[in-house]
């Protein structure tokens, strides 16, 4: 299996000049790729990955300055332009509404944040706490831990903030745990963060609600200072947005390794309801709560821990699940202020959330039995 190891890198001055002028170099090589493929499917021309990268050494020709990167770099560039229309026509196929499907779109200024080494030992290669990047030399690492298994890839990333992080992707062993009899079904929420079928919740720890006040307050500077024309504290004001935005995910992330760590070192089976966050939420500030949440991310991790601790994890449908009585099996009509769920056919009296984590437990287990 595949696991990926993050570090914090620290540059030199020269160093950051480097990388950010190929992150540049990155970003033309992406936008003139997505040019290319996209004049040629309007003429009815046939144009994949292979017909781009063709290109590559035309557009060098007559770039000197892309000869500052590496060429494996330059083709994943290429890649990732292959994927996004292979995403954007499987959601063509899949008949996703037209204002959804998302075709690709082109790279601004500045909003081109990642370079991948595609080949381990081919322009980039560890030693000890040094990473050695083709076209830039040795760069400090923070070795916080060390990396297991075999390196496969290497991903350079700035965040908006400046900062920069190696992931490391490895081919490791999977190292499971020991089995257990216990399995739940959880119910993931806005009132609780999670319910499982046990009763057991875990509260909600609204990370972005909690800054939303500081975000507003930041906010304000800045439009303040763009609408007097005042660009250095707006940009001043930007780098202070950016830094309290990333406060947040860091919170959000820590907090959902941390809660998926726990039910996959408890857990055998673990049920999920497979959700669709982005479509979900009538208001603007139900919508806000459902991303503050940030379900998938939560049950992405678990899916990842399960799979190297030899546990399983199953999604199943979530249509009515909240609604259904999990005694009787009747169905309950209710509102999203209801938060008891009352059956009047069989008389059960439960907490919502947790009627519904054992639907959920309920839905999963008949998958073993068909």
């Amino acid at each position: 299996m595949r696991k990926a190891f993050k570090y914090r890198i620290y540059l030199t001055n020269g160093q950051r000049r480097i990388l950010e002028q190929q992150l540049e170099e990155c970003r033309f090589v992406y936008n003139q790729t997505l040019a290319l493929r996209r004049d040629s499917h309007a003429n009815g021309a046939k144009c994949g990955l292979y017909d781009t990268q063709a290109f590559l050494p035309i557009w060098k020709a007559d770039r000197q300055s892309m000869k500052l990167v590496h060429s494996q770099v330059l083709q994943n560039v290429q890649v990732r332009v292959d994927l996004a229309f292979q995403a954007f026509f499987r959601r063509v196929r899949e008949g996703v509404a037209p204002d959804d499907v998302g075709y690709p779109r082109f790279k601004g200024f500045g909003r081109y944040d990642s370079i991948t080494y595609p080949q381990y030992g081919n322009g980039v290669r560890l030693d000890g706490d040094r990473l050695i990047l083709s076209k830039v030399g040795a760069v400090r690492l923070v070795l916080h831990r060390p990396v297991e298994g075999t390196p496969k890839t290497v991903t350079l990333t700035r965040t908006r903030t400046g900062k920069w992080f190696a992931a490391i992707s490895c081919e490791t062993e999977a190292q499971p745990l020991e089995p257990t009899e216990y399995v739940t079904g959880v119910d993931v929420g806005l009132e609780s963060f999670a319910t499982l079928s046990n009763g057991e919740q875990i509260d909600n720890p609204r990370f972005y609600r909690k800054d939303e006040s500081d975000l507003k307050r930041v906010q304000k500077r800045k439009d303040a200072a763009k609408n007097a024309q005042n660009w250095p504290e707006n940009t001043k004001q930007q780098r202070i947005l950016a830094k309290i935005h990333e406060r947040i995910a860091n919170r959000r992330s820590d907090f959902a390794h941390k809660r998926s760590r726990e039910l996959v070192n408890t857990y055998q089976i673990m049920v999920f309801e497979d959700l669709e966050p982005q479509r979900m939420g009538k208001s603007r500030g139900m919508r806000k709560s459902i991303l503050d949440v940030a379900w998938t991310q939560f049950i992405r991790m678990t899916i990842g821990k399960a799979a190297d601790a030899g546990r399983t994890i199953v999604l199943v449908n979530p249509r009515n699940t909240s609604k259904l009585c999990s005694q009787c099996g009747e169905l309950v009509q209710k509102t999203l202020r209801t938060r008891i769920h009352t059956c009047p056919h069989c008389g059960l009296v439960l907490d919502r959330d947790e009627n519904a984590a054992i639907n959920i437990l309920q839905r999963g287990l008949q998958t073993f039995q068909t």
